[in-house]
């Protein structure tokens, strides 16, 4: 690999851990100084429209890996004759990066309450990587976790994993034996009538991508305790989930010379 040239783009400490570990790996790395040189340039995540103006810089030909770029994005790559990779349509990222998301929740739980999570009664909603990876560390805790789940499938795992389960449809109904109601579901599946039951001491916590799953201004207007907390494998474990990044994006690398 000692003949890739990465442009990383982007100063936080998650692009700047993806860079060591893809210096680790054999890779020459550069800045923002290289991105018309560059075989290989890597994005942030989430990619945004003023970050993607640079690959306009870019050679024909480069090939840009980024996390969930936009639709304009994808269009500025284009006209570019750059090729665009969403790294993070990779399954094994999402699962990854669901780690740091639950340990980084868990603090903040532990940072609003004046409670230990032992005995908290915690709702789950949705079961995919980040919910799998939340409650059963919730639940090995000692919090009785109950998670809301659409996929019976989703709901038969969850207790497999020693928690209640209910479906997503009768989350309000359950709502009033709830301390924590954590979201993990990126649509609206939070609302007041959800938020109304809910215990007025209760905390609400939104892990979902936007537009997020909770309605934030009902939650203040019924005097409910509630907060985002987007993008927490970069806040809280910048290290960790720019190692996962690159990984990542070796593996994606590897997959397309067994391909050619």
């Amino acid at each position: 690999m000692t003949d890739r040239l990465f442009a990383v783009i982007g100063e936080d400490g998650r692009q700047a851990a993806a860079a060591r570990a893809l210096a680790r790996a054999g890779c020459q790395v550069g800045g923002i100084g290289q991105i018309a040189r560059a075989g290989y340039i890597l994005l942030p995540m989430p990619l945004d429209d003023q970050v993607a103006g640079l690959l306009r810089a870019a050679r024909p030909g480069a090939v840009a890996l980024a996390g969930r770029p936009s639709e304009r994005a994808a269009r500025i790559a284009a006209d570019a004759g750059v090729e665009l990779v969403d790294y993070y349509a990779r399954p094994e990222l999402v699962i990854r990066n669901a780690i740091p998301t639950a340990e980084g929740c868990i603090g903040i739980l532990l940072e609003k309450r004046p409670r230990t999570l032992w005995g908290a009664r915690v709702g789950v909603t949705g079961y995919g990587p980040v919910g799998q990876a939340l409650a059963p560390r919730l639940t090995a805790l000692g919090a009785r976790v109950t998670v809301a789940a659409r996929r019976a499938s989703q709901r038969a795992l969850a207790q497999s994993q020693g928690a209640g389960a209910v479906p997503l449809s009768g989350l309000r109904q359950v709502a009033a034996g709830f301390d924590i109601l954590v979201n993990t579901v990126p649509a609206p599946v939070v609302g007041r009538q959800v938020l109304e039951a809910l215990p007025p001491d209760s905390l609400t916590v939104d892990l979902a991508s936007a537009p997020g799953g909770v309605d934030l201004g009902a939650a203040a207007a019924l005097g409910r305790r509630a907060m985002t907390a987007p993008g927490l494998p970069a806040r809280c474990a910048p290290d960790s989930a720019g190692e996962y990044v690159a990984q990542t994006v070796l593996e994606i690398l590897r997959e397309r010379e067994v391909a050619e």
